[in-house]
C-alpha cells in the first residue's frame, strides 16, 4: 500500500470506541461509491432500532461482486464521511486490518472484542434477497440480530427469498423493533419506511457514460 494510501486510512483502521451496554449498528457494504439511500438506510436504522451508535463499515471489497471498478478505500471512506454527517454514524473501515471481506468472520471477531455490546447486523432487503449465498449465513444469523430496511423492489420477493424463508420463525414484527438488539439470536426484522431508488451501480454506469460522451 502506498504510504500516502496508507496515512489517509490510518484513522479508520482501528474500531470505534464503545462502552458497555451499547447497542450498535453494523451496515457494512463497499460503497462503491456511497449515497443518500445508503444515508437513508443508516438513518432510518437509527430512529427505529433506537441505535447508540451505527458503524459505516467500508469493506475492502464484496465477494460477491466484481472488484474492477472499486473506487480507492481512501476514496470510498472520504466520501462516507461527506455524506454521513450525523455524529453517531462512525466511518470505519477496521476490516482491511482484519484482511477478510467475508461478514461472518468480520462479526465475529467484532462480538468477541466487545463483550457486554449489543450489535444489530443492518443491510438493504435487496442484500436479503441473496443472503442465502453469503459465507456462513446461518452463523450471522445466529451470531446477531438482524434488520433488514425496506429497498425499492419488489418487497414480496424479497420477503419469500431462500433466507426469509429458512428464518421466518426468527421474524420480529417491525412495531417491536427498538427491543431488536436487546433479543437473542436468531432476531430479525423487516423495517418499511421511505425508500430511496438511487444504487451505487447506476451512479458508476452514469459517471461512465458521461465521461465517454
Amino acid at each position: 500500500m502506498p504510504v500516502a494510501e496508507g496515512e489517509r486510512l490510518a484513522p479508520y483502521l482501528a474500531m470505534p470506541h464503545v462502552e458497555r451496554g451499547m447497542v450498535v449498528g453494523l451496515f457494512g457494504g463497499s460503497f462503491n461509491p456511497p449515497h443518500p439511500g445508503h444515508l437513508l438506510v443508516a438513518e432510518i436504522a437509527l430512529q427505529r432500532l433506537g441505535l447508540d451508535q451505527l458503524w459505516w463499515m467500508v469493506t475492502p471489497g464484496n465477494p460477491l461482486k466484481s472488484r474492477s471498478a472499486l473506487l480507492p478505500l481512501s476514496e470510498r471512506i472520504a466520501l462516507s464521511r461527506d455524506l454521513a454527517r450525523d455524529p453517531r454514524i462512525k466511518i470505519t473501515a477496521f476490516e482491511e486490518r482484519l484482511e477478510t471481506s467475508y461478514t461472518a468472520h468480520t462479526l465475529a471477531h467484532v462480538v468477541a472484542r466487545n463483550p457486554g455490546v449489543r450489535f444489530v447486523w443492518i443491510m438493504g432487503a435487496d442484500s436479503l434477497k441473496t443472503f442465502h449465498r453469503w459465507q456462513k449465513w446461518r452463523e450471522i444469523a445466529d451470531l446477531v440480530p438482524i434488520a433488514v430496511v425496506d429497498r425499492p423492489g419488489a418487497t414480496l420477493s424479497f420477503l419469500s427469498s431462500p433466507a426469509a424463508r429458512a428464518l421466518s420463525f426468527a421474524r420480529v414484527d417491525e412495531t417491536a423493533a427498538r427491543s431488536l438488539g436487546l433479543r437473542q439470536p436468531p432476531a430479525w426484522t423487516f423495517i418499511h419506511g421511505p425508500r430511496s431508488s438511487l444504487s451505487s451501480t447506476a451512479i458508476r454506469l452514469g459517471v461512465r457514460q458521461k465521461t465517454s460522451t
